[in-house]
């Protein structure tokens, strides 16, 4: 499509301006003050001087979204002691000594990975106690002396407005009306989420459709609500072990070949030198029929098992399709009742949640099993 396109055109040109040793472990498209300007957040990985990872952060500006060069406007090094922290606004901060930056990602999918991504740089960074004024990292002076981003980008790189001081700190107003409100968007944000596509809508979006749901202004609760988004997030990112053979998950864990491997199992087709698959194209709508495919599922996830194998059934969240396929496994399999399978599902994986017409289809299908 159009976005992959104009991704695939901005990394090349981003690629130009790497050293021959050099990776790209992580490249995600941030907001820009200005509409036309595509801003990236990149990090970069190579092998130091002691053949251990060092990684630093690369800020790239294309004037316009159909530019095909880009300039860098930010060069940061990841230390020990670099702050990773979400900022209540849809964004989250990176602290280094004494410098802030805010980042805002296009898409909460966007913002997740660059957490995960930066996390594990910091980790790497404290194991082998990298600390400025040391022999690590010395090579950030290449990228410093290539910054040459117009003023305004660098402004805009570097502008870091103080949220903290003019937001106020909700651990100081326990009260009870702010306990009932965050328990009313605990229970309410996960449906939010499960309608949204992830990919393509950001933390602010989320949160206005969650203030549309519960008709109230969030404003007050940015931070909370952050916080909460990547817990759920996270239960997301996991792959579900369902039986020892059998896991549940996303499009997400699907990519992650370590991930893949770690567990294992055979798994769209991202690895097709590595596992084997069966993919079922269907959309999660109403209309889909899932039923006509369950027997061919599970013959795919038995002939796993035979073969002392493991399978992933993945769908893009981990939500609907995909757990009603693997509910839908576990009454043929076990004999076991619609209501079973799924409390047995969503005990383990608290996401699971079908669409009313897929439920309408393990009904039929609890019929089918049973008749027999």
């Amino acid at each position: 499509n159009f976005f992959a396109g104009e991704l695939q055109t901005h990394l090349h040109a981003i690629f130009h301006h790497l050293r021959e040793q050099d990776s790209i472990k992580l490249a995600v498209r941030l907001e820009s003050w200005n509409e036309e300007h595509r801003r990236y957040l990149v990090i970069v990985s190579t092998t130091g001087r002691q053949d251990t990872e060092e990684n630093i952060i690369v800020g790239c500006d294309f004037p316009t979204k159909e530019s095909k060069v880009c300039t860098i406007g930010l060069v940061l090094p990841i230390w020990c002691d670099t702050t990773i922290q979400l900022d209540g606004d849809g964004g989250y901060k990176v602290l280094s000594h004494e410098k802030t930056h805010t980042f805002k990602p296009v898409s909460v999918q966007a913002m997740w990975s660059a957490l995960q991504a930066l996390h594990k740089c910091k980790d790497t960074a404290q194991k082998h106690n990298y600390y400025e004024g040391s022999l690590f990292l010395t090579w950030t002076c290449y990228y410093t002396s290539k910054i040459k981003s117009n003023r305004v980008y660098i402004n805009e790189w570097e502008y870091s407005e103080d949220l903290w001081t003019r937001k106020p700190n909700y651990f100081e107003m326990k009260d009870a009306e702010r306990v009932s409100v965050e328990t009313l968007i605990r229970d309410r944000l996960k449906q939010v989420m499960m309608t949204m596509d992830l990919d393509n809508c950001t933390c602010k979006q989320v949160r206005l459709e969650l203030e549309n749901v519960i008709d109230m202004d969030l404003t007050a609760y940015k931070r909370y609500i952050d916080t909460e988004m990547f817990n759920i997030l996270g239960q997301m990112d996991c792959p579900t072990k369902i039986l020892d053979y059998l896991y549940l998950g996303s499009g997400w864990n699907a990519s992650n070949l370590e991930e893949l491997e770690r567990f294992g199992v055979r798994v769209d087709n991202f690895f097709p030198d590595d596992f084997t698959y069966k993919n079922i194209r269907l959309h999660d709508l109403e209309a889909s029929n899932l039923l006509q495919h369950w027997h061919g599922t599970w013959r795919f996830i038995d002939q796993a098992r035979r073969s002392e194998g493991k399978c992933l059934v993945h769908c893009k969240m981990g939500i609907s399709r995909s757990s009603a396929t693997v509910a839908a496994y576990l009454m043929k399999e076990r004999l076991w009742t619609k209501k079973k399978a799924l409390e047995f599902v969503v005990g383990l994986r608290s996401i699971a949640h079908p669409n009313p017409a897929f439920l309408d289809q393990l009904d039929e299908y609890e019929g089918m099993v049973f008749a027999r």
